[in-house]
């Protein structure tokens, strides 16, 4: 029995831009099967075996909730900001827990080791310290204050740089990064994950972007997101369990598994434990 707070909630399915007619793109949400489309009169329809789902259009995506909508979809006023380029970057397969996805996305330390030369290398291992909360008035996690020195931050990034980071878990399969824009200092580049969770053990990887860069062919733009997160696949398919442990007990967390910690309490608290593994009574 999957949980009402995971129902109530809002996942993407699909690219707006890739859309078409009937029969659209068949797909999991949550192990059911769903056929996202444009009916006669182009309006996008998310069909499952009971009947439509609740639909909204969003940063690219259709976005759509299994239940009755516990709330709209998170904020990302940068998507509306004159002079970003928004890209869609496509989608990546990934065997492993939704969950574990956006863990995964929260985590600095890896850098140096799975990114090598691009958002990391040695010997800049350490993390410093950062700050971390649980924001009631908005119910996101956020992670402020993060530096970490990058080879190359961005395609456009012409040198190394140290870069400032703010991480947002905005829904439980969302997450959104604000970081260190090489072209406008006065200003953060704005990159996404929103993850579709097919079953408990499988989801696919919706990467987004909001930036200040005019000049980087879009190709380039996508291409260098889709190996940053090629790179974490390998290393997610192999992570033991593969649902994500909700019992802190489970695994010895560090100085940098802050936001970790973070995420893994605010889920249990909200009962979104789909793709979780729970403490045994």
């Amino acid at each position: 029995m999957i949980p009402a707070a995971v129902l109530n909630e809002w996942y993407p399915v699909a690219m707006i831009a890739q859309l078409a007619a009937w029969p659209g793109r068949q797909t999991l949400l949550l192990g059911s099967e769903i056929n996202v489309f444009r009916d006669a009169a182009g309006a996008v329809v998310v069909q499952g075996a009971d009947g439509p789902l609740a639909v909204t259009l969003a940063y690219g995506h259709v976005w759509a909730c299994p239940g009755v909508p516990a709330h709209p979809l998170f904020p990302i006023p940068e998507a509306d900001q004159p002079g970003r380029r928004l890209v869609d970057c496509g989608v990546v397969r990934v065997k492993c827990s939704p969950l574990r996805a956006v863990e995964n996305f929260l985590d600095i330390a890896h850098f140096p080791f799975v990114h090598t030369d691009v958002l990391g290398a040695e010997p800049h291992t350490e993390v410093g310290r950062y700050e971390v909360q649980i924001r009631e008035d908005s119910d996101e996690v956020w992670a402020t204050k993060v530096h970490f020195y990058q080879p190359q931050a961005a395609k456009s990034a012409a040198g190394g740089i140290v870069t400032e980071y703010m991480y947002r878990v905005a829904a439980p399969t969302a997450s959104v990064l604000y970081k260190t824009c090489p072209n406008n200092a006065d200003e953060w580049d704005v990159i996404a994950i929103f993850v579709q969770p097919l079953t408990e053990e499988l989801c696919e990887v919706w990467p987004w972007m909001a930036l200040f860069d005019d000049t980087t062919p879009q190709a380039d733009l996508i291409q260098f997101q889709q190996m940053i997160f090629l790179q974490d696949r390998s290393i997610l398919e192999n992570q033991i369990p593969r649902l994500l442990p909700l019992d802190p007990g489970k695994e010895i967390p560090t100085q940098a598994d802050l936001t970790s910690i973070a995420y893994r309490r605010w889920l249990k608290r909200k009962g979104l434990t789909y793709g979780a593994q729970m403490v045994a009574a």
